[in-house]
Protein backbone atom coordinates (compact mmCIF):
# COMPACT_ATOMS: atom_id res chain seq x y z
CA UNK A 1 0.00 0.00 0.00
CA UNK A 2 3.21 2.08 0.27
CA UNK A 3 3.49 2.93 -3.39
CA UNK A 4 -0.09 4.91 -3.72
CA UNK A 5 0.41 6.87 -0.37
CA UNK A 6 3.02 8.69 -2.15
CA UNK A 7 4.05 10.82 -5.89
CA UNK A 8 7.58 10.21 -6.78
CA UNK A 9 8.86 13.65 -5.38
CA UNK A 10 7.81 12.50 -2.18
CA UNK A 11 4.55 14.38 -1.88
CA UNK A 12 1.02 12.93 -1.09
CA UNK A 13 -1.44 12.53 -3.70
CA UNK A 14 -4.99 12.80 -2.30
CA UNK A 15 -6.59 11.47 -5.31
CA UNK A 16 -4.31 8.17 -5.57
CA UNK A 17 -4.75 7.56 -1.62
CA UNK A 18 -8.12 8.18 -1.87
CA UNK A 19 -8.87 5.66 -4.76
CA UNK A 20 -6.10 2.70 -2.71
CA UNK A 21 -7.72 2.84 0.01
CA UNK A 22 -11.37 3.08 -1.21
CA UNK A 23 -10.33 0.11 -3.72
CA UNK A 24 -9.35 -1.80 -0.09
CA UNK A 25 -12.48 -1.02 1.35
CA UNK A 26 -14.21 -2.15 -1.21
CA UNK A 27 -11.71 -5.61 -1.50
CA UNK A 28 -12.51 -6.01 2.18
CA UNK A 29 -16.03 -6.37 1.54
CA UNK A 30 -15.53 -9.16 -1.28
CA UNK A 31 -13.67 -11.39 0.88
CA UNK A 32 -16.65 -11.25 3.49
CA UNK A 33 -19.78 -12.97 1.63
CA UNK A 34 -21.33 -13.96 5.08
CA UNK A 35 -21.44 -10.14 5.82
CA UNK A 36 -23.33 -9.20 2.51
CA UNK A 37 -25.56 -12.12 2.73
CA UNK A 38 -26.31 -11.18 6.18
CA UNK A 39 -26.56 -7.64 5.66
CA UNK A 40 -29.48 -7.97 2.84
CA UNK A 41 -31.06 -10.89 3.81
CA UNK A 42 -31.97 -10.15 7.75
CA UNK A 43 -34.37 -6.33 6.48
CA UNK A 44 -35.65 -8.85 3.49
CA UNK A 45 -36.87 -11.60 6.25
CA UNK A 46 -37.96 -8.46 8.58
CA UNK A 47 -39.60 -6.96 5.29
CA UNK A 48 -41.54 -10.24 4.00
CA UNK A 49 -42.88 -11.02 7.95
CA UNK A 50 -44.07 -7.53 8.54
CA UNK A 51 -45.54 -7.36 5.24
CA UNK A 52 -47.60 -10.70 5.31
CA UNK A 53 -48.09 -10.90 8.74
CA UNK A 54 -49.31 -6.91 9.71
CA UNK A 55 -50.89 -5.99 6.50
CA UNK A 56 -54.19 -6.13 8.18
CA UNK A 57 -53.30 -3.61 10.89
CA UNK A 58 -51.56 -1.12 8.64
CA UNK A 59 -53.38 1.87 6.52
CA UNK A 60 -51.32 3.60 4.10
CA UNK A 61 -51.20 7.45 3.69
CA UNK A 62 -51.71 7.04 0.45
CA UNK A 63 -54.93 6.37 -0.98
CA UNK A 64 -55.82 2.62 -2.05
CA UNK A 65 -53.57 0.95 0.06
CA UNK A 66 -55.10 0.02 3.09
CA UNK A 67 -55.14 -3.43 4.91
CA UNK A 68 -53.17 -5.10 1.94
CA UNK A 69 -49.92 -6.81 2.28
CA UNK A 70 -49.00 -5.22 -0.97
CA UNK A 71 -49.79 -1.52 0.21
CA UNK A 72 -47.82 -2.05 3.77
CA UNK A 73 -44.73 -3.92 1.67
CA UNK A 74 -44.70 -0.81 -0.76
CA UNK A 75 -44.69 1.15 2.32
CA UNK A 76 -41.76 -1.00 4.08
CA UNK A 77 -39.44 -1.05 1.70
CA UNK A 78 -37.54 2.33 1.58
CA UNK A 79 -37.77 1.95 5.68
CA UNK A 80 -35.84 -2.18 4.81
CA UNK A 81 -33.26 0.03 2.51
CA UNK A 82 -32.63 2.33 4.93
CA UNK A 83 -31.84 -0.51 7.42
CA UNK A 84 -29.46 -1.84 4.70
CA UNK A 85 -27.96 0.95 5.13
CA UNK A 86 -27.20 1.35 8.30
CA UNK A 87 -26.08 -2.39 8.95
CA UNK A 88 -23.26 -1.76 6.21
CA UNK A 89 -22.25 1.69 7.28
CA UNK A 90 -21.92 0.11 10.71
CA UNK A 91 -19.86 -2.65 9.26
CA UNK A 92 -17.87 -0.34 7.41
CA UNK A 93 -17.46 2.04 10.32
CA UNK A 94 -16.29 -1.04 12.43
CA UNK A 95 -13.28 -1.19 10.01
CA UNK A 96 -11.48 1.42 11.70
CA UNK A 97 -10.94 0.03 14.71
CA UNK A 98 -9.54 -3.31 13.30
CA UNK A 99 -7.23 -0.90 10.91
CA UNK A 100 -6.27 0.73 14.56
CA UNK A 101 -5.56 -2.97 16.00
CA UNK A 102 -3.92 -3.95 13.38
CA UNK A 103 -1.53 -1.07 12.72
CA UNK A 104 -2.54 -0.51 9.54
CA UNK A 105 -4.25 2.97 10.18
CA UNK A 106 -1.24 4.25 12.51
CA UNK A 107 0.81 4.03 9.08
CA UNK A 108 -1.39 5.83 7.28
CA UNK A 109 -1.16 8.59 9.66
CA UNK A 110 2.51 8.78 9.29
CA UNK A 111 2.57 8.64 5.89
CA UNK A 112 2.71 11.60 3.27
CA UNK A 113 -1.10 10.74 2.79
CA UNK A 114 -3.25 13.93 3.32
CA UNK A 115 -5.40 13.14 6.42
CA UNK A 116 -8.82 14.17 4.19
CA UNK A 117 -7.69 11.63 1.55
CA UNK A 118 -8.23 9.00 4.75
CA UNK A 119 -11.38 10.20 5.52
CA UNK A 120 -12.99 10.42 2.32
CA UNK A 121 -11.47 6.66 1.39
CA UNK A 122 -13.47 5.38 4.43
CA UNK A 123 -16.69 7.71 4.05
CA UNK A 124 -16.88 6.74 0.16
CA UNK A 125 -15.54 2.57 0.46
CA UNK A 126 -18.53 2.10 3.05
CA UNK A 127 -21.20 4.86 1.54
CA UNK A 128 -21.04 2.83 -2.15
CA UNK A 129 -20.92 -0.75 -0.85
CA UNK A 130 -24.26 0.42 1.14
CA UNK A 131 -26.06 1.90 -1.71
CA UNK A 132 -25.14 -0.84 -3.51
CA UNK A 133 -26.02 -3.59 -1.13
CA UNK A 134 -29.49 -1.57 -0.65
CA UNK A 135 -30.20 -1.17 -4.43
CA UNK A 136 -30.37 -5.36 -4.67
CA UNK A 137 -33.99 -4.97 -3.15
CA UNK A 138 -35.37 -2.20 -5.47
CA UNK A 139 -37.12 -4.76 -7.68
CA UNK A 140 -39.14 -5.93 -4.57
CA UNK A 141 -40.56 -2.81 -5.34
CA UNK A 142 -42.15 -4.47 -8.70
CA UNK A 143 -43.51 -6.97 -6.71
CA UNK A 144 -45.79 -4.70 -4.69
CA UNK A 145 -47.16 -3.19 -7.20
CA UNK A 146 -44.65 -0.13 -7.66
CA UNK A 147 -42.96 1.54 -10.66
CA UNK A 148 -40.50 3.42 -10.91
CA UNK A 149 -38.33 4.90 -14.30
CA UNK A 150 -34.96 6.14 -14.51
CA UNK A 151 -34.87 9.01 -12.87
CA UNK A 152 -37.00 7.38 -10.12
CA UNK A 153 -33.82 5.15 -9.33
CA UNK A 154 -31.14 7.64 -9.77
CA UNK A 155 -33.45 9.68 -7.29
CA UNK A 156 -33.23 6.73 -4.54
CA UNK A 157 -29.56 6.13 -5.43
CA UNK A 158 -28.69 9.43 -4.22
CA UNK A 159 -31.22 9.07 -1.29
CA UNK A 160 -29.53 6.16 -0.52
CA UNK A 161 -26.09 7.73 -0.44
CA UNK A 162 -26.46 10.50 1.26
CA UNK A 163 -28.04 8.01 4.01
CA UNK A 164 -24.73 6.30 4.13
CA UNK A 165 -22.92 8.62 4.25
CA UNK A 166 -24.88 10.85 7.15
CA UNK A 167 -24.47 7.42 8.63
CA UNK A 168 -21.08 6.30 8.08
CA UNK A 169 -20.00 9.93 9.23
CA UNK A 170 -21.38 9.38 12.68
CA UNK A 171 -20.12 5.58 12.92
CA UNK A 172 -16.41 7.06 12.24
CA UNK A 173 -16.94 9.17 14.90
CA UNK A 174 -18.03 7.47 17.38
CA UNK A 175 -15.48 4.94 16.14
CA UNK A 176 -12.68 6.99 16.90
CA UNK A 177 -13.34 7.43 20.45
CA UNK A 178 -14.28 3.98 21.10
CA UNK A 179 -11.87 0.96 21.42
CA UNK A 180 -13.37 -2.28 21.42
CA UNK A 181 -15.89 -3.10 18.73
CA UNK A 182 -18.62 -4.22 21.14
CA UNK A 183 -18.96 -0.82 22.89
CA UNK A 184 -18.98 0.43 19.12
CA UNK A 185 -22.02 -2.09 19.20
CA UNK A 186 -23.46 -0.74 22.11
CA UNK A 187 -23.30 2.80 21.41
CA UNK A 188 -24.14 2.07 17.75
CA UNK A 189 -27.34 0.43 19.12
CA UNK A 190 -28.04 3.54 21.54
CA UNK A 191 -27.92 5.79 18.72
CA UNK A 192 -28.83 4.50 15.18
CA UNK A 193 -31.78 1.43 15.99
CA UNK A 194 -34.30 4.54 17.14
CA UNK A 195 -33.60 6.50 15.08
CA UNK A 196 -33.92 3.70 12.11
CA UNK A 197 -37.41 3.12 14.57
CA UNK A 198 -38.59 6.76 14.68
CA UNK A 199 -37.40 7.40 10.59
CA UNK A 200 -41.53 6.26 9.49
CA UNK A 201 -40.05 3.12 8.75
CA UNK A 202 -42.57 0.75 10.55
CA UNK A 203 -45.07 3.58 10.52
CA UNK A 204 -46.46 6.96 9.37
CA UNK A 205 -45.43 9.85 10.88
CA UNK A 206 -49.02 11.24 9.92
CA UNK A 207 -50.75 8.59 12.91
CA UNK A 208 -48.10 9.66 15.75
CA UNK A 209 -48.53 10.95 18.82
CA UNK A 210 -47.40 14.47 19.27
CA UNK A 211 -44.39 14.30 21.50
CA UNK A 212 -43.66 11.41 19.30
CA UNK A 213 -44.07 13.28 15.95
CA UNK A 214 -41.91 15.86 16.87
CA UNK A 215 -39.10 13.72 17.15
CA UNK A 216 -39.88 11.81 14.42
CA UNK A 217 -39.43 15.40 12.51
CA UNK A 218 -36.32 16.13 14.09
CA UNK A 219 -34.57 13.12 13.03
CA UNK A 220 -32.80 13.14 9.96
CA UNK A 221 -33.18 9.80 8.88
CA UNK A 222 -37.04 10.33 8.68
CA UNK A 223 -36.84 12.86 6.24
CA UNK A 224 -34.04 10.33 3.63
CA UNK A 225 -36.92 7.74 4.44
CA UNK A 226 -39.42 9.70 2.72
CA UNK A 227 -37.57 10.82 0.36
CA UNK A 228 -37.08 7.13 -1.06
CA UNK A 229 -40.53 7.09 -0.69
CA UNK A 230 -41.27 9.66 -3.23
CA UNK A 231 -38.61 8.31 -5.54
CA UNK A 232 -40.53 4.99 -5.51
CA UNK A 233 -43.44 6.48 -6.54
CA UNK A 234 -45.04 6.02 -2.92
CA UNK A 235 -45.26 9.62 -1.71
CA UNK A 236 -45.21 13.09 -2.35
CA UNK A 237 -41.86 15.10 -3.82
CA UNK A 238 -41.54 17.46 -1.25
CA UNK A 239 -38.50 19.53 -1.35
CA UNK A 240 -37.79 19.67 1.91
CA UNK A 241 -37.47 16.28 2.43
CA UNK A 242 -34.91 16.09 -0.21
CA UNK A 243 -32.87 19.00 1.46
CA UNK A 244 -33.01 17.75 4.45
CA UNK A 245 -31.42 14.41 2.95
CA UNK A 246 -28.61 15.83 1.08
CA UNK A 247 -27.83 18.06 4.68
CA UNK A 248 -27.67 14.76 6.50
CA UNK A 249 -25.12 13.52 3.81
CA UNK A 250 -23.11 16.72 4.02
CA UNK A 251 -23.20 16.35 7.76
CA UNK A 252 -21.86 12.78 7.66
CA UNK A 253 -18.87 14.25 5.00
CA UNK A 254 -18.62 17.12 7.56
CA UNK A 255 -17.89 14.81 10.62
CA UNK A 256 -15.71 12.36 8.95
CA UNK A 257 -13.43 15.20 7.76
CA UNK A 258 -13.43 16.65 11.28
CA UNK A 259 -13.03 13.61 13.04
CA UNK A 260 -10.06 11.64 10.60
CA UNK A 261 -8.83 15.33 9.21
CA UNK A 262 -7.84 17.02 12.05
CA UNK A 263 -4.00 17.14 13.50
CA UNK A 264 -4.77 16.12 16.82
CA UNK A 265 -6.00 11.89 16.77
CA UNK A 266 -6.46 9.68 19.41
CA UNK A 267 -4.84 5.86 18.95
Amino acid sequence: MSRPLANADGSASGLATTLALTGRELTRVLRQPSRIVATIATPVLLWVLLASGFSRSFQSPSEGAAGTAAGYGGYLLPGMLTMTVLFTSIFGAISMIEDRREGFLQSVLVSPAPRWAIAASKLLGSSIVATLQASVLLPAAFAVGQGFGPMGLLLCAAALMCTALGITGIGLAAAWWIDSVQGFHGVMNLVLMPMWLLSGSLFPLEGASGWLRALMMANPVTWCTRAMHAALGAGDHQAGAWLATGAFGALGVALGWATLGRGVRRL
